[in-house]
């Protein structure tokens, strides 16, 4: 064996050394890797929460909340793969635009072979139906009343009136209950 060989030998088995020392993932942005890294290390013990948070220059609350962020995606991503060939979207878009296309050229030939037939038998095309005018009732329809407009609401403000009554509640409890300690 020559000594040029046997240095390319060594480098192979230093860097497979090196790749197989720990888990490096690959990918994601310096500001990502700082706060995954700052993560480990709160969950392994090395740091408390608030360091964590002073090293990445966040509040304490914005830490719990990337931590919490962080603990979901490990979840999913543990979550076995599907089995099986995987959706496209656009692929199945593509398809059922073409289905789509192929359809209304299907509808159109038989409207014109409906026409033709109307023709053929001496049929005279039929008149559209007209709506009714607002506020006028048709002949049929003697017991509908007129409705009244929607008054307008808007939705977070009823969420919030919501959660107003739901925190007086809560605290009412907890009130009634310091008292009934005290």
């Amino acid at each position: 064996m020559s000594v040029a060989s046997s240095n390319s030998n060594k480098e192979k088995t230093a860097r497979s050394r090196a790749q197989r020392q720990g888990p490096a993932p690959a990918g994601g942005t310096s500001p990502a890797r700082r706060q995954a890294a700052a993560i480990l290390e709160v969950l392994a013990g090395v740091r408390r929460p608030c360091e964590a948070a002073q090293a990445l220059g966040t509040s304490l609350p914005r830490y719990y909340q990337l931590e919490r962020r962080a603990l979901s995606g490990l979840l999913s991503a543990c979550e076995p793969a599907p089995r099986g060939p995987r959706v496209d979207i656009a692929r199945q878009m593509a398809t059922l635009e073409r289905e789509n296309r192929r359809l209304k050229r299907e509808c159109d030939r038989q409207q014109a072979l409906v026409r033709m037939a109307e023709r053929s038998l001496g049929l005279s095309p039929p008149a559209p139906a007209k709506a009714p005018a607002k506020g006028r009732e048709e002949p049929g329809q003697e017991g509908s009343k007129r409705r009244r407009k929607r008054r307008a609401s808007v939705r977070a403000l009823q969420v919030a009136r919501g959660l107003r009554t739901d925190d007086v509640t809560e605290s009412a409890a907890v009130e009634s209950a310091v008292m009934d300690n005290a």
